[in-house]
């Protein structure tokens, strides 16, 4: 397999990552992506997880990086599961309460399908 260059990034092929990002409301949001930069941009273009399309923009703040995609996916699956606390503690922020902005008013986001 061919490995890709992203501008002065570059992705090993064999590698998987799970990565969190922040969003706007202070939410965290966990997720897989072979390449996690490009996949904060996807969030940030709403065209990623219909969660994060609502709450742009987000800002990674964490990753993991794995050998084979089953075990990026057993961890994706262990971190959701996590209380909000021991993500912050994962992230370094501690686990002391936070306080979040509202969401705005308007109930449902609706996504931008275009390309």
């Amino acid at each position: 397999m061919r490995c890709r260059v992203l501008g002065a990034a570059v992705y090993n092929c064999a590698v998987h990552f799970v990565y969190m990002v922040r969003c706007a409301d202070g939410t965290l949001y966990t997720g897989y992506a072979r390449n996690p930069h490009e996949r904060e941009n996807v969030h940030n273009a709403g065209r990623g997880a219909h969660y994060t399309a609502c709450r742009r923009p987000v800002h990674l703040v964490y990753l993991e990086t794995f050998e084979s995609r089953g075990e990026a996916l057993r961890r994706e699956y262990r971190l959701k599961r996590l209380t909000r606390p021991q993500k912050e503690g994962l992230i370094g922020l501690g686990s002391g309460p936070r306080a979040t902005p509202p969401r705005p008013a308007g109930g449902a986001c609706l996504r931008n399908h275009q390309v």
